[in-house]
């Protein structure tokens, strides 16, 4: 009997082995999946190359959720990161870079977009949502307290009967 389930314990041990090496595994396959692409431009000096890196750093990837044109695998971005090198070779400013961006893509394409009243909701949207949070949770602490004081509030017969229960010990 105790043979058996000692066999069957140690069979659980090498199939949890077994599982925890092919997470493992599995984990550094999808780290080499997601690593950053590989561009092959060649730039005249390391001025324009910086600037390429930093732009493309700068801007997000309008397919990805948070990812800027540098780490971005989509192939938008590879078409962007073509546009970014094309207008760097044009001789264009950064400036120039970033409206023709923001005008193709709209302010999204910025890690930090312009405050107007269409990016209201970006810059305010995440306060508005804290504070009322916090305005739900106090409104729920003060419910959930005057609901605790209206049970600790007996009648005269209740508080008799309790009495009466306690004096009888």
């Amino acid at each position: 009997m105790y043979n058996s389930v000692f066999n069957n314990v140690l069979g659980l041990k090498q199939v949890l082995r077994l599982a925890f090496v092919v997470l493992v595994l599995s984990a550094f396959g999808l780290t080499s999946a997601n690593a950053s692409p590989v561009d092959t431009f060649e730039f005249s000096d390391e001025v324009t190359e910086s600037r390429f890196h930093v732009l493309s750093k700068e801007l997000r990837c309008p397919k990805c959720q948070n990812q800027n044109l540098a780490d971005s695998n989509s192939k938008i971005a590879v078409d962007l990161r073509k546009n970014l090198y094309n207008l760097l070779q044009e001789g264009k400013s950064d400036q120039e870079i970033i409206d023709f961006m923001v005008y193709r893509y709209g302010d999204f394409v910025l890690y930090r977009p312009p405050l107007k009243e269409q990016t209201y909701i970006l810059w305010f949207g995440p306060i508005v949502i804290l504070f009322s949070f916090f305005l739900g949770v106090v409104f729920v602490l003060r419910k959930r307290s005057k609901l605790k004081a209206n049970e600790l509030d007996l009648s005269a017969e209740e508080q008799t009967n309790l009495n009466d229960i306690l004096n009888k010990k």
